[in-house]
Parts: C-alpha cells; sequence; structure tokens
C-alpha cells in the first residue's frame, strides 16, 4: 500500500513538474521572435558612387516553429511600420500578429524617408525609388543576408505603399503574391479632398517638425485631421485617433507623382505575373464611390479592377463592410486579416 501511494505521488508530481515545464512553452509557442533590421537599399537600380545608398529599417518577426514565406508589409503615405502592428491597441487590430499566428513570417518596413528609415533629399523619393528599395530589401531577405532565408515573399501594400507594391512586383517580377490594399485604379475625385487637404509641410508641424533633416517638400497631416482623412465613416475610436496621431509619419511630395502616373494613369500593374488580392473598405473615401471604384461588394471591386491586371494574377477581391480607408484599424479588420491569410495559403502557401 505504501508502495503504491509513492508511486501515485510520484506520478502526481511529475505531472505537475511537466505541466509547469509545458505551460510556458505552450504560451511561447504563439509568441513570434521579433527583431529590428537596418536594410542597406538604394533608390536607383545602380547606386550612384554611393550618393542614393540608404538604409530600410525592418521589424522581422518570425513564427516559433520558422517559415518558409515571409510577407513584407509596405505602409502608406503618413504611415509607418507600425501600421501593421500598432502600439497600445488589441491584437486584432494587429496584421503583424495576424500573420504571424497563421504560420508566415512578417518584414513591416518603413519607407525610406519615413520612420526608423534614413531621410534623404525628398527630391530623391518617388514610388519608382521606394519600389527599387523594396526590392534591395526582398533580395536581402530571399539570400538569407540578414538572417534567416526565404523561399516565397508575399509583397503586402497599402494606400501609396500599394503603389510602390504595384511598380515593385511589375518592375523586378521577384514576389510569388501580391496584396494590394486601400489602392484601386481610380481616385475618388469627389471624396478625396479631406485626404488631399490634410497634408502641409512637415517642417511646421508641431510633432513631425523635430525631425532631423527633412526639407520643405517633406510633409504630413495636420494635427486632427486623420479621422476625415483616413478613417470616416468609420466609428470615432479615440484610442484608435490618438494613437494614429502619436504615430503618424512623413510623405514626400515626388512620392505622389508617380504613384498617380504609373499606379493609376498606366496600366502597369498588367506586369504582375503572380497572384493579386485587392482588398478595400466599402466606404474608402480616397478610391471608392460615385465616379470611382464600386467597393459596395467583392464582385464590384473584382468587375471594375479585373482589366488592370493580367490573368496570371488570377485576381481575387474583398471589400471590408463599413470602413474607410485605413482598413487595419477597423474594429472588424480581423475580417481584412483572415482574408488575406486564406488567400495566401490557397494561392502561395507556407
Amino acid at each position: 500500500m505504501r508502495l503504491l501511494l509513492r508511486r501515485v505521488a510520484a506520478a502526481a508530481v511529475a505531472l505537475l513538474s511537466t505541466g509547469a515545464v509545458l505551460t510556458p512553452a505552450q504560451a511561447s509557442a504563439a509568441e513570434a521572435a521579433c527583431r529590428d533590421l537596418n536594410i542597406p537599399v538604394s533608390l536607383v537600380d545602380v547606386p550612384l558612387l554611393g550618393f542614393d545608398d540608404q538604409t530600410m529599417y525592418g521589424r522581422l518577426c518570425v513564427p516559433a516553429g520558422g517559415s518558409r514565406t515571409l510577407q513584407v508589409l509596405v505602409p502608406g503615405g503618413t504611415y509607418n511600420s507600425a501600421y501593421y502592428d500598432p502600439p497600445g491597441m488589441s491584437e486584432d487590430r494587429s496584421f503583424r500578429k495576424a500573420a504571424n499566428k497563421a504560420g508566415y513570417a512578417t518584414l513591416a518596413v518603413d519607407r525610406v524617408g519615413s520612420g526608423r528609415s534614413s531621410k534623404p533629399l525628398s527630391a530623391l523619393l518617388s514610388a519608382s525609388a521606394q519600389a527599387n528599395a523594396v526590392h534591395h530589401a526582398i533580395q536581402a531577405m530571399r539570400k538569407g543576408t540578414l538572417g534567416p532565408k526565404f523561399d516565397k515573399i508575399v509583397l503586402v501594400g497599402h494606400s501609396l505603399g500599394s503603389a510602390t507594391t504595384i511598380i515593385e512586383a511589375a518592375t523586378f517580377r521577384d514576389v510569388d503574391g501580391v496584396v494590394i490594399t486601400g489602392f484601386t485604379h481610380r481616385v475618388a475625385a469627389l471624396t478625396v479632398v479631406p485626404t488631399v487637404a490634410a497634408l502641409g509641410p512637415a517642417l511646421l508641424d508641431e510633432k513631425m517638425g523635430k525631425v532631423v533633416g527633412l526639407d520643405p517638400a517633406y510633409l504630413t497631416t495636420g494635427k486632427g485631421m486623420r479621422y476625415d482623412a483616413f478613417h470616416r465613416p468609420g466609428p470615432l475610436d479615440q484610442q484608435v485617433l490618438d494613437m494614429d496621431e502619436a504615430t503618424k509619419d512623413l510623405i514626400a511630395a515626388g512620392e505622389i507623382v508617380d504613384a498617380v502616373l504609373i499606379g493609376l494613369v498606366l496600366p502597369y500593374s498588367k506586369r504582375i505575373n503572380v497572384p493579386v488580392l485587392v482588398a478595400m473598405g466599402e466606404k474608402d473615401g480616397v478610391f471608392c464611390g460615385l465616379l470611382a471604384s464600386d467597393c459596395s461588394s467583392a464582385a464590384g471591386l473584382r468587375e471594375g479592377e479585373a482589366g488592370y491586371y493580367s490573368p496570371e494574377a488570377k485576381l481575387r477581391t474583398f471589400v471590408l463592410p463599413g470602413y474607410g480607408h485605413s482598413i487595419n484599424y477597423a474594429p472588424n479588420a480581423p475580417l481584412l486579416h483572415d482574408a488575406v491569410t486564406g488567400w495566401a495559403d490557397e494561392m502561395v502557401g507556407k
């Protein structure tokens, strides 16, 4: 009897000890390992005597089990990498965490001239120059020169970052899938005014004016203007607006010029030869509405955008109900995250 009790007690201790070890391990298994990268890039294909060599900041996060596929996340104008993982917000607003939990590694970058990336003369910056810089970052991640080596790349853009994404994928054809968010081939001329009017010289801004090395052609949004510019008519969530204001960033005027010319006017996106997903907010005031893109349904969006992509793009579309331009901050953002994950699982794979 004593022997039996001893064996039961020993088994109980072993079970409890095992549980104490497994619980933290199971908790950490869901967490991705993240680190900061400073990636050497250039704004042109052949650096001119090193004059335009730059640094692109990126936050690399890899799931605990690793991943063969990397999603490179490119933010829009006046945003930085925080757009994909907003600080202080619940997990359901984090595109980065959703992708990591789904088994994909992510690299959320700051466009050159914003965030923790280098700040060259604004005249050197255009959407095409940004595309070249992103191309260099992609090559570094494919080669593993900065850490893990990835076999597949999905390029994800938002707004101006989507124009950059289109140019990069169409020019270099070095990615395995493309996700376009907050960008179509038609501008909503009747409702885009609040977004354009929100921009002014960064040097005059209370927050961004303190950034060292800026010139007058760097722009940002005026204080208190981000709801009308990017979120209307979504819920007026003060926590979201405070975070968005606190993390706002820069855009160079030149980035807008060829983003419009190449991304909108020219059918350059037809050169993309890999699967494409276009995701929009139903009420996006920059691109959707009367005389612009039909974002009332995924079918309507696809009908309007299909002619701008090749058959190889196998175009898919998604519409997030009830929100404006910056859809990752919507209360129903998990619908977007699930749509991207489902598409990536099917069209690219982990």
